[in-house]
């Protein structure tokens, strides 16, 4: 909104100013529209249920819900960044190779990244592909933001930041919606959201945001996150200095939420402060531009080697502004969901630990709502990790709720 009146005022100024010298007005160029398509780029075909089927069970996910051969495709869009400026983010979409015209729509949020180039819409990992291909597969057309920042984004990735998570999501919904006319299909109003991880907080802030009207074609129809960090500050910082949380992705965690919030709400005044002086310069190796196993090798093997007595007294006692920003990325399960809603997770997530998913299944209780937890058992076959198994497990139990919920639509 702010940015709109900049452009207005502008507007304004420039035809003030050519009147005053006996010109004509010049109008100021309209501003981007957002969700508006800026290209197309094919990724992939795979013809029959049978390529889906060896593509899907290689990445080790259960190929049982496929039905149909998908085309896979990345899509550049317009959208908002995180001080409302214009920008573009990419996106993959997943459209099934049938005879329907009109689809309904999933939207599958992926889990952390810290590299660019892990992102969805650049098809290489199919652990970041695989579940918009299994729900476009079953039938759906599947879009996977990638995020701001992320996949063919520019800048540093503004990390469980749930407002330009939401924004890139939807936009991503209006580019898919405008491509898929072009192929002569029209995307229903219905949206199922679902996401892992950092995902699962941008799925509900999706689901909110559509439930609010934020878009006048699009709405909720059921939401399912998976394994997220839903508090935060409750949950998640409290357990990162336990056993509970693997010690090293504990410190990278905290690293990019530290510098990922720094960079959007200014809460330390130097990183001297709050990082071990080996570590001041880590937010450079978060700024998306290191590959993952850079990142690894760069961190502390613990929180404690990462942070000084005050970085570590910020997590536990934050700032006022670190404080709102911490209270916003928990908010993503303080609202009444008027559609269809479960949480899944695994048990023993060493990541995301399994007091966010009671937390937020709390929080919607008070709300009036109550939102049953799935327990989807344990798979470590990925990474070893709990928690990546939980994304594997909880698909395609997913695939087949949302199918019966748009098969009694």
């Amino acid at each position: 909104m702010r940015t709109l009146r900049r452009i207005i005022a502008a507007g304004l100024l420039t035809a003030v100013a050519a009147a005053a010298i006996g010109g004509p007005a010049i109008a100021a160029p309209p501003a981007p529209t957002r969700g508006s398509l800026v290209a197309e780029n094919p990724l992939a075909t795979y013809a029959t249920p049978g390529e889906v089927d060896t593509l899907l069970a290689d990445g080790r996910f259960d190929p049982a819900t496929d039905r149909y051969g998908v085309t896979l495709h990345q899509l550049i869009y317009r959208t908002v960044d995180t001080r409302g400026k214009p920008t573009t983010a990419s996106g993959l979409l997943v459209l099934p190779i049938n005879g329907d015209r009109r689809l309904s729509t999933v939207s599958f949020a992926h889990g952390t990244s810290v590299y660019r180039g892990d992102a969805p819409s650049l098809g290489e990992d199919t652990f970041l592909t695989g579940p918009a291909i299994t729900f476009g597969s079953a039938g759906f057309a599947a879009v996977a933001p990638d995020y701001l920042g992320l996949g063919a984004g520019t800048g540093p990735h503004p990390w469980m930041d749930v407002p330009s998570e939401t924004s890139a999501s939807l936009d991503l919904l209006r580019a898919a919606r405008t491509f898929a006319a072009r192929q002569g299909r029209t995307l229903d109003r219905d949206v199922y959201a679902s996401g892992f991880s950092q995902g699962a907080s941008a799925a509900l802030g999706l689901a909110r945001a559509l439930q609010g009207g934020a878009d006048p074609w699009f709405r909720p129809a059921a939401v399912a996150p998976i394994s997220g960090a839903y508090a935060i500050r409750r949950a998640e910082i409290p357990a990162v200095f336990t056993p509970e949380v693997q010690p090293r992705l504990a410190s990278i965690y905290m690293a990019y939420l530290l510098t990922s919030y720094d960079r959007l709400h200014d809460i330390y005044r130097d990183p001297a402060d709050v990082f071990q002086k080996d570590y001041v310069g880590i937010g450079d190796l978060l700024d998306a531009s290191h590959p993952g196993v850079e990142v690894l090798e760069g961190a502390p093997a613990t929180v404690g080697d990462l942070l000084t007595e005050r970085g570590r007294e910020l997590l536990f006692h934050p700032t006022p502004r670190f404080a709102a920003a911490l209270r916003e990325a928990d908010s993503v399960c303080e609202w009444r969901p008027g559609v269809p809603a479960r949480l899944y997770f695994s048990p023993g997530d060493e990541q995301a630990v399994n007091a966010n998913t009671t937390a937020c299944r709390d929080s919607f209780a008070t709300h009036g709502v109550q939102v049953p937890v799935v327990d989807v058992g344990v798979d470590t076959s990925y990474s070893g990790m709990v928690h990546e198994g939980s994304e594997l497990l909880a698909v395609p139990r997913i695939t087949r709720w949302f199918t019966e919920l748009a098969g009694s639509r």
